[in-house]
């Protein structure tokens, strides 16, 4: 089988979906969401980083790159595995519908999670009791780490690790074996969360992959500060002898920030990584590719040169570009992985070299479509110039919805250039834009969900520089339900997007009459 055959599908991050527990999860509504794309003659559904989130609730700047965020964990599934019941679950809060309220949703989902864990540890069956350890031992590699870092967070109160006891946060062995004597149960609990969410999730792959519906994951290629990965690894970092960062990533000034973007997460010694074969870059990828069954890889120009600032700035103007690790990264993560099903985000200023490394291992770039109308037809973004190696994309998690692009961002130019190009007006913009990123000769067209619901701006998911109030986006059972399933099939059939729906009656023009 083709690693990238003709196909659309949908980006949708979990929490995103609806429930009565605030926050989309693993449950009724993920199986719903995949028959659904199935029935749209969808076959891929594409989600953010699936990490613990911490401060601001990004799933790009996780407590882990390896472990789950327990927030998506299905409470209604615990109570099928006999960990809770539905008395437990009767007086769930009248959480917001439309939106994620997260300090309200992780204080619940906390308290069902531990009453969960101790029901296990009372009452767990011999076959249940005979997996998690297994499941724990095979994965101790990170998890290990993990869960010995969220369990000394909790216990002061989510702090950073940079601002806890000396011994802990520089991991002095007698500390940590004391942490790990004192927290014995919370510990066992992290555990069984992290346990818990991998078994989930890889009930929905098999769902969805059993359906024709591939997942599509994605990895920010800098982690958090904050986070289990710099915690444990500190000499992978570049960090002073108390673990602060010395410097840091960021991307320099441009048309759209005269002071650049300072994200302020710590950078890689890659000399260190590669003296240790790239070790934990290859169970990072690997671990992901076990939940998902492509990954984009976020800020990919970074393995090329990477923008490095002193972390003393406040601003990111003061940086300078750093050679990353390049091709010899590349091949070896090939010679540990094979064909690499990995998608580079090669958006921004990309440079010869970014593209050459992208090209070497034959990895597909992106085109945004709402960046294509800025009347040159040497625009990379314009449909003309996409090439089959691609996904193209109406808009990501970080663009405006497409209909709030056309009412509050594209201006009276772009909209005529847009109409010009397509030789008619423009009287449908989200549609027109689906059915130019159809007909792309790119091999994968993704949408978000909210395109595919003509949704305003009021459903954008996040807003680059905004400090606050992204990623709460829900939809609600009756937007699906109210939308014409078989427009999405007979655009997929006409475009030839799911060769196993080429038959169906999506060809039919009756259908759309």
């Amino acid at each position: 089988m083709t690693l990238f055959p003709r196909s659309s599908g949908v980006l949708l991050h979990p929490t995103s979906l609806p429930g009565r527990y605030g926050i989309g999860d693993l449950g009724e509504w993920a199986y719903r969401f995949v028959d659904w794309l199935q029935a749209s003659a969808q076959s891929v559904w594409q989600v953010l980083p699936l990490g613990p989130t911490s401060y601001g609730d990004s799933p790009y700047q996780t407590l882990s790159a390896f472990a789950g965020n327990p927030n998506l964990i299905s409470l209604d599934k615990l109570v099928g595995d006999g960990w809770l019941t539905h008395d437990d679950l009767a007086d769930a809060p009248g959480f917001p519908a439309e939106r994620v309220d997260y300090g309200w949703v992780i204080d619940y989902h906390n308290q069902m999670l531990t009453l969960a864990y101790e029901r296990f540890a009372a009452n767990a069956h011999d076959p249940q009791r005979a997996a998690f350890p297994q499941w724990c031992e095979a994965n101790a590699h990170w998890l290990d780490d993990f869960v010995l870092f969220a369990a000394i967070k909790d216990h002061h109160a989510g702090r950073p690790w940079i601002v806890w006891p000396e011994g802990e946060a520089l991991r002095d062995p007698a500390a940590l074996d004391a942490a790990r004597r004192t927290h014995t149960r919370r510990i066992d609990e992290h555990r069984f969360r992290q346990w818990v969410f991998y078994k989930q999730w890889d009930e929905i792959k098999a769902y969805a992959n059993a359906r024709g519906v591939r997942l599509f994951g994605d990895i920010p290629i800098f982690v958090a500060h904050d986070s289990a990965d710099v915690w444990a690894n500190r000499d992978e970092y570049y960090l002073d002898e108390k673990g602060q960062p010395t410097v840091i990533a960021g991307v320099p000034p441009d048309y759209f920030s005269p002071t650049g973007q300072r994200w302020g997460n710590p950078l890689y010694r890659w000399d260190v990584l590669k003296a240790r074969g790239y070790s934990w870059w290859i169970d990072r990828i690997r671990a992901t590719l076990g939940l998902v069954d492509y990954v984009r890889i976020d800020h990919f120009r970074g393995f090329n040169a990477y923008w490095e600032i002193p972390a003393s700035e406040e601003t990111a103007i003061n940086g300078q570009w750093v050679p990353g690790p390049g091709m010899d990264f590349f091949r070896v993560v090939q010679e540990k992985l094979g064909e690499l099903p990995i998608i580079a985000e090669d958006l921004g200023i990309i440079t010869e070299g970014v593209e050459k490394l992208r090209d070497a291992f034959n990895l597909p770039g992106m085109k945004v479509l709402q960046f294509a109308w800025g009347n040159d037809p040497k625009n990379p973004f314009l449909p003309h110039n996409h090439v089959p190696n691609s996904v193209v994309y109406s808009g990501t998690h970080d663009n405006n919805t497409t209909l709030g692009w056309w009412n509050h961002e594209a201006d009276d130019r772009m909209r005529g250039f847009l109409s010009e190009y397509l030789g008619q007006e423009v009287r449908d913009p989200v549609w027109t834009l689906v059915q130019v990123g159809m007909r792309s000769c790119a091999h994968t067209f993704i949408m978000p969900l909210q395109d595919v619901l003509g949704l305003d701006a009021a459903a954008r998911m996040n807003t680059p520089g905004r400090p606050s109030g992204n990623w709460t986006w829900r939809f609600t059972p009756e937007m699906l339900s109210r939308r014409n399933d078989d427009g999405l099939a007979h655009a997929t059939w006409l475009y030839q997007r799911r060769a196993d729906q080429q038959e169906k009656e999506y060809g039919d023009p009756a259908v759309q009459g």
